[in-house]
């Protein structure tokens, strides 16, 4: 009887060695989560269905220009146009985000955004005109409605990368009378895709974003009747036939 009681003792001393050193462990694992969980900032900050926020940036502003090779009536020249350089834009633009589910959400960031293009006409037909070449500054004030679709990956700690997609209207509000040699319509919209990173910090998101924008139509500006009885001015839009915009935007977003 006495070698039974000394057995079920050691077995029930044995179990609760057991049974503390699982609770000391299961103590140190829940204590090492606590810890983790004090490392994220705004935990809970993706889970709301929609959340609002602004970003400034900068873009530069491009134009892709189609030649024809067109010769000016009565004139011994042949306009070609290019850019010849880029100048930085300022971009500010409001934020609301709606939730989707764990990695998607569809973004609406209308905004306003001011530019330049410098466009340059030179003359490559041989003859006395030979190089003579002709510049438009073309300054941009548009109101854009972007409309992102924005897969992010899973959250690692105090990081989130994600890409976006979508389409973004524009139309430029600051366009001048119809009396330059070059003139683009109002109204554009773009193809977007872009890339970035939530960056969570204690009280709000920073976004950090690169985003790339296509034009999809034609802002060439054929129907100018203010210069029809001005051929040597019309003759550059003439020289053009097709003329597409594209945009390279750098944002910091606050959320």
């Amino acid at each position: 009887m006495n070698k039974v009681i000394s057995k079920l003792t050691r077995s029930a001393a044995g179990s609760a060695i057991i049974i503390s050193l699982l609770s000391a462990f299961a103590a140190v694992d829940a204590s090492a989560q606590y810890r983790d969980d004090k490392l994220l900032n705004r935990p809970h900050a993706d889970n709301r269905a929609w959340h609002l926020g602004f970003s400034v940036g900068m873009h530069t502003e491009g134009l892709n220009l189609t030649n024809n090779g067109i010769l000016t009536d009565g004139d011994n020249r042949q306009w070609y146009a290019e850019q010849p350089s880029y100048a930085p834009g300022f971009c500010i633009n409001g934020l609301i985000d709606f939730r989707l589910n764990d990695f998607f959400s569809v973004r609406l960031s209308p905004g306003l955004w001011f530019g330049s293009r410098t466009v340059t006409f030179y003359n490559a037909l041989p003859g006395p005109h030979e190089g003579v070449t002709e510049s438009v500054d073309i300054k941009s004030t548009y109101i854009v409605v972007p409309v992102d679709l924005k897969y992010a990956a899973r959250r690692w700690r105090n990081l989130r990368p994600y890409i976006v997609g979508g389409i973004m209207p524009a139309f430029d509000v600051g366009k001048k009378p119809d009396m330059d040699i070059l003139t683009l319509k109002s109204t554009d919209c773009y193809l977007t895709v872009g890339f970035g990173c939530d960056f969570y910090l204690p009280f709000f998101k920073l976004i950090p974003e690169v985003k790339f924008c296509f034009g999809l139509s034609n802002i060439l500006q054929t129907d100018r009747p203010t210069l029809a009885d001005q051929p040597s001015l019309i003759a550059f839009t003439n020289s053009l036939k097709k003329v597409t915009s594209n945009m390279v935007v750098v944002s910091f977003y606050f959320e």
